[in-house]
C-alpha cells in the first residue's frame, strides 16, 4: 500500500480524483471541504478539522473504490495511507469514523432513522450497529470521542450547496499539524 509523503500528494490525489461522486448528490471534494468547514465553524483543534478533510480519502484510490455488496474499508486504508505523515490526534479519528456510525446506531436509538439512504446501505456493509462488548471496546479507544464529533460532520457535509472553499485552503493547516509540527489544539 502506497502511503500519501507529503501535503503536496494529498493536494495532488484531489485534484486527480476529488470530482468523483460521493454518492450524496456531492464530490468527494466537496463532501471533504464541507466537513473541514463544519469542523472549522464549530472551533474544532486543526487536528480534528485536518482529519475532517481527509477522512474519506482512502475513497480517492481505485482499488479502494466501492464494490457494490463488498466493504472497502475505507477508513483504515485512508488512515494507513496518511500513518507517516500525521500523528493519531489525525488518523484515529479517520479510522474510528465508520466505527462512531456503528456506535450511534447502537446507542442513539434516533441516529439510523436520520442516516442518508448510502448511509444506511453502507452501515449493513460495514457490519450494522455495534453490539454491548463492540461498544464497550469503542469506547476504550483513545480518539472515540474524536471521531464521534468527525462523524457529525460527515453527516452533515452532504449539501448541494459548495462550500466556497478550496483544497487549497487548508494546505498550511495540514502542514502544520503534521506528524512533525505541533499539532494545533491537540
Amino acid at each position: 500500500m502506497t502511503r500519501l509523503a507529503s501535503v503536496q500528494d494529498i493536494e495532488r490525489l484531489y485534484a486527480l480524483r476529488g470530482d468523483l461522486t460521493y454518492g450524496e448528490g456531492v464530490s468527494q471534494v466537496e463532501h471533504a471541504l464541507q466537513c473541514a468547514c463544519l469542523a472549522q465553524k464549530d472551533g474544532a483543534a486543526g487536528s480534528l478539522i485536518v482529519a475532517a478533510l481527509l477522512h474519506d480519502v482512502g475513497h480517492l484510490f481505485e482499488e479502494e473504490l466501492e464494490v457494490p455488496g463488498r466493504d472497502a474499508h475505507h477508513e483504515l486504508s485512508g488512515a494507513e495511507r496518511l500513518a507517516g505523515l500525521f500523528g493519531p490526534a489525525v488518523i484515529q479519528p479517520i479510522a474510528l469514523h465508520v466505527a462512531a456510525k456503528r456506535f450511534l446506531c447502537a446507542t442513539q436509538p434516533t441516529y439510523f432513522d436520520a442516516l442518508s439512504p448510502a448511509s444506511k446501505t453502507s452501515l449493513r456493509l460495514q457490519g450494522g450497529p455495534f453490539d454491548a462488548a463492540q461498544v464497550a471496546g469503542f469506547k476504550r479507544q483513545v480518539y472515540w470521542r474524536e471521531a464521534l464529533t468527525l462523524r457529525t460532520y460527515d453527516d452533515t457535509a452532504k449539501s448541494a450547496i459548495p462550500c466556497n472553499h478550496t483544497f487549497a485552503e487548508f494546505a498550511p493547516l495540514m502542514r502544520e499539524v503534521q506528524a512533525g509540527g505541533a499539532p494545533i489544539g491537540a
